[in-house]
C-alpha cells in the first residue's frame, strides 16, 4: 500500500511539472518568446505530452522558434493525434488532404477529418460538411449530412459553416432540413457521426 502511494506521489508530481512547464512554454508562445516557448515546450513534447507535441507541432508549420519543417510538423501533430487532441487531429488531415509533408491521400484525411468532427472539431465538422455537400474527396453527395455538419459547426461559432448552412437551405426540402435538424440535435461529442442520410442522398449538380 505504502509503495503504491508513493508511487501515484510520484506521478503526480511528475505530471504537475509537465503541466506548469507547458503553461510556461504556451504562455511564452502567446507572448512571441518563441526561443522561451521551444525550451519549454520541446522536452515535453519529447517525453509524450499531448498538448506539447500540438504546439510544437505548430512552432514547425509556422516556423516560430524553428526553421519551418512540415515534416517535424507532421511529426509531431501525428503524434498529439494518435493520443486524441482534435485540433491535431484537424491538422493532420489537412496535410494529407492537400499532400504537405507526405503524400496526397484523400482516405487517410477523411479519417483523421473525422476523428476530429466527432470529438465536436468546429473546423473539421466544416471540412467533412464541403466534403459531403460537393461530392469531393471520394465522399457522397448528401445534403442533410452536410447540412448536420454545418449546423454542429455553427453552433460552436464557426462562421463559415453558418453562411454555408443558409445556402444549402434553400436548395433542401422542408424533410431534408427536417431529418438534418433531427441529426444534429440527436448527435453527441464522442459518439460516431452517421455516415449516410435517409433523404440526403443524390447528386444535384454541385448547385
Amino acid at each position: 500500500m505504502k509503495k503504491h502511494l508513493v508511487a501515484m506521489i510520484v506521478a503526480f508530481g511528475l505530471h504537475a511539472s509537465a503541466l506548469a512547464g507547458f503553461t510556461e512554454g504556451a504562455n511564452a508562445y502567446n507572448a512571441r518568446d518563441y526561443v522561451r516557448a521551444l525550451k519549454e515546450v520541446a522536452p515535453l513534447a519529447r517525453a509524450g505530452h499531448m498538448e506539447a507535441q500540438h504546439l510544437l507541432g505548430l512552432m514547425y508549420y509556422m516556423g516560430r522558434g524553428v526553421a519551418r519543417d512540415y515534416k517535424q510538423a507532421m511529426l509531431w501533430h501525428r503524434k498529439a493525434a494518435e493520443q486524441g487532441k482534435a485540433d491535431a487531429q484537424y491538422v493532420v488531415g489537412a496535410m494529407y488532404y492537400t499532400g504537405n509533408a507526405v503524400p496526397l491521400d484523400h482516405k487517410e484525411a477523411i479519417a483523421w477529418f473525422r476523428k476530429a468532427a466527432e470529438q465536436g472539431h468546429a473546423e473539421a465538422q466544416h471540412a467533412l460538411g464541403l466534403m459531403y455537400r460537393y461530392h469531393a474527396a471520394g465522399m457522397p453527395q448528401d445534403k442533410v449530412l452536410a447540412y448536420m455538419l454545418w449546423n454542429l459547426a455553427a453552433a460552436s461559432g464557426n462562421a463559415n459553416a453558418t453562411e454555408h448552412r443558409a445556402a444549402i437551405a434553400k436548395r433542401m426540402t422542408q424533410e431534408q432540413i427536417d431529418e438534418a435538424q433531427a441529426l444534429s440535435r440527436a448527435w453527441r461529442p464522442g459518439t460516431p457521426l452517421p455516415r449516410q442520410s435517409r433523404s440526403g442522398g443524390g447528386n444535384d449538380g454541385g448547385r
